[in-house]
């Protein structure tokens, strides 16, 4: 069983019921939400896609994030999080999008950003975009999975809030 997978799956069942979609923005989850997602067997019907932004350069070029934010604040900060939300669901048009930001380790982080410091938006594409933001212990896997199981979280409860 994927990471998330139960979490995944009622995601999705929301998101069914509601007649809703859903994309995904990840840097430090490289990819690991959607595959969670995706694992769910039927969930080519809710789920539209993603975007594994790894770079500044992608953030900006394929979500819109301001080069300013990015220089200002870092990618690792709550507007990133915020604007790679909000750019995944305007460039998919998804319903929601939720989005990872972070330092998994184990090198890359710093006092002010540790390694597991970690962002997670989630953006309605006609409403309200949350951020959290979290520090997670453990070796880079476990701060991935821990990352992929918040962003479920936190889209869910956008979903039940809306």
């Amino acid at each position: 069983m994927e990471p998330g997978e139960d979490l995944a799956a009622a995601l999705l069942e929301a998101l069914r019921a509601k007649g809703l979609t859903i994309a995904t923005a990840e840097s430090c989850t490289g990819g690991l939400v959607a595959a969670a997602l995706t694992a769910v067997p039927g969930s080519s019907d809710a789920v539209v896609g993603g975007f594994v932004t790894y770079s500044n350069a992608m953030k900006t070029r394929m979500l819109g994030v301001p080069e300013s934010v990015l220089a200002e604040v870092g990618a690792v900060s709550e507007a990133c999080a915020r604007r790679m939300a909000e750019g995944a669901a305007r460039e998919s048009g998804a319903s929601l999008a939720v989005s990872t930001t972070g330092i998994a380790g184990p090198g890359g982080g710093s006092a002010e950003k540790p390694v597991g410091l970690v962002f997670i938006g989630a953006a309605r594409r006609d409403g309200p975009t949350e951020v959290q933001r979290h520090v997670f212990p453990g070796d880079r896997a476990t701060v991935r999975a821990a990352t992929v199981e918040a962003a479920l979280r936190l889209a869910s409860g956008m979903l039940a809030a809306g």
